[in-house]
């Protein structure tokens, strides 16, 4: 049950991140709320609080918002490999 409510409240404040993210123009304050979207939603795509459907979904906005954070990057889209997202 706590953990249910904790991936709830997750979800809400990755929609807050997600709100911030469209009412900020700096480049490096997107980058850095892009990032957080895209981690927050790949914990909510682990989630087994939530169905094999919401999962998914949580999934396929995760790449999104994680491609979206490459994109936006400083330094430019880094490349894809395993090790790198070690460090990401």
């Amino acid at each position: 049950m706590q953990l249910a409510q904790a991936n709830r409240a997750l979800w809400i404040a990755t929609l807050s991140l997600m709100t911030a993210y469209m009412q900020t123009l700096a480049p490096a304050h997107r980058y850095l709320l892009a990032r957080r979207i895209g981690r927050n939603l790949d914990t909510l795509s682990r989630q087994d609080c939530f169905d094999a459907g919401c999962r998914a979904s949580f999934g396929r906005l995760a790449r999104r918002w994680q491609l979206r954070a490459e994109q936006a990057a400083p330094e430019g889209p880094r490349p894809a490999g395993a090790l790198m997202r070690l460090f990401l």
